[in-house]
């Protein structure tokens, strides 16, 4: 895969990802969080382990990458939390805010990188954090309307999708992109399922009525989408896949305004174009600090 097409790719989970803000909203009038996590990781478990049993049968002259069990077992418990505070807050947070304060997850990726891997980030991504963050506040209004305990949920899930994100960076050299989905999300269910009848006590009656929403975010948004993620960011950086997903707040916004009729002010609109400004000096950084290199020499 080059560079470009997994660009395309982790747009097009972005476009993914931010329809699924209102399947997730949706879902919350019927069940609880543990109870929705449980249900979407179990779903991607069951659509991908014939995949990955696949996967694993072509590699049987190899032995399991060493580490997969683990780096998969620490990406699933920063999934469990980060999915967690995200449905949590999703009850009294608007969506819209949501995926605003989601997105913060583009200025800590960088700083969770360094942290765990000591890669600092090529120098052009950090103009298109500060402009995919400012984006995404105009698209939400150029307000937040003051943060409830719900929006706070939201920006601490933020920290751990960076974290997600970064570890499932260190783990893309494993080259079992299924295998290590599946493991992880194993985790997920496995945790979340406890929490949840331990805390909630699922129905299922409830679960018939989250049926739609369940469906949508563990096959879509869970499955096709994570096991996309794990592939393209193979061939980019953290960083940088971060500041391309920062655009699913935008495609959020157009699911909104075709799935609910939603419009988008003109300071909107503005936030919009600078999020498309952010991907497109991603994608052309490189070759903007190569063509100044040789201007320089």
């Amino acid at each position: 895969m080059t560079r470009l097409q997994a660009d395309f790719v982790l747009l097009f989970s972005a476009a993914l990802w931010g329809v699924a803000f209102y399947f997730q909203k949706d879902a919350m009038s019927n069940v609880g969080p543990w109870t929705f996590i449980a249900s979407r990781a179990g779903l991607a478990v069951l659509v991908l382990a014939p995949l990955a049993y696949f996967e694993c049968r072509r590699a049987a002259a190899r032995s399991a990458p060493k580490g997969l069990a683990r780096l998969a077992a620490q990406c699933g418990a920063a999934f469990l939390a980060a999915a967690f505070l995200q449905q949590e807050g999703l009850r009294t947070a608007s969506v819209t805010n949501t995926g605003f304060l989601t997105s913060l997850y583009v200025v800590f990726t960088p700083i969770v990188s360094w942290i765990l891997s000591s890669t600092y980030p090529p120098r052009l991504v950090w103009p298109a954090i500060g402009m995919s963050f400012f984006g995404t506040w105009l698209l939400g209004g150029g307000t937040i309307g003051g943060l409830g305990i719900g929006e706070l949920l939201v920006m601490v899930g933020a920290l751990f999708w960076a974290t997600h994100c970064v570890l499932t960076g260190k783990a893309s050299h494993l080259e079992r992109p299924l295998t290590y989905t599946v493991v992880q999300f194993t985790v997920v269910t496995l945790c979340a399922t406890a929490a949840a009848l331990a805390f909630e006590r699922p129905t299922l009656d409830a679960l018939r009525d989250a049926a739609v929403p369940i469906l949508f975010v563990g096959v879509v948004s869970t499955a096709l989408t994570y096991t996309l993620f794990t592939i393209a960011i193979r061939h980019t950086t953290p960083p940088e896949a971060a500041v391309i997903l920062s655009a699913e707040s935008l495609f959020a916004a157009a699911a909104g305004a075709v799935m609910l009729g939603e419009r988008l002010s003109l300071l909107s609109w503005f936030g919009a174009g600078l999020m498309v400004a952010a991907v497109l000096l991603v994608q052309l950084g490189p070759w903007i600090s190569r063509a100044a290199s040789r201007a320089a020499a």
